[in-house]
């Protein structure tokens, strides 16, 4: 498990620094390649989408989590990344675009929630929560724009 935690820590960091400034060839090699480890939780043949990182406003060296989607042809996979350090009431949900064949994941957890898999990611809805307990949020995140629409 610190493998993965620390391939998910590192694509986040490379993800919101890809973001807020321009790399080097190398980097974004790196950033990939990073991205690819992290992304064998999935299951093999997935990559990185998108890293959001929650609560959505923050700075992203505040967050409290990171949701990563990751996509394989037209399937999807997401895990929401616990980041602050212990364990925490986590839950990761992700369905198709009419909200049909959800697959969710929650409990507590000190490393991450997930993975869930959409079999078409087209629009699937995305939802992300995290607090101390399932009644005391401080993460309440749901999206329909997580994976691409078209």
């Amino acid at each position: 498990m610190s493998r993965l935690r620390t391939a998910l820590r590192a694509t986040a960091a490379a993800t919101v620094l890809t973001a807020a400034v321009l790399t080097a060839p190398g980097a974004v090699a790196a950033e990939q390649s990073t991205a690819s480890a992290a992304a064998n939780v999935c299951g093999s043949g997935y990559t990185l989408r998108k890293a959001i990182p929650l609560p959505v406003g923050v700075d992203p060296d505040l967050r409290k989590a990171t949701l990563f989607a990751y996509e394989n042809g037209g399937r999807g996979c997401a895990i929401l990344d616990n980041n602050v350090g212990r364990a925490q009431y986590m839950s990761v949900q992700i369905c198709k675009v009419d909200g049909s064949a959800c697959d969710p994941d929650s409990g507590t957890f000190s490393e991450y929630a997930g993975p869930v898999h959409v079999s078409s990611f087209a629009c699937a809805q995305v939802t992300a929560k995290m607090g101390s307990s399932s009644t005391s949020l401080y993460i309440n995140y749901k999206s329909s724009y997580v994976f691409p629409c078209g």
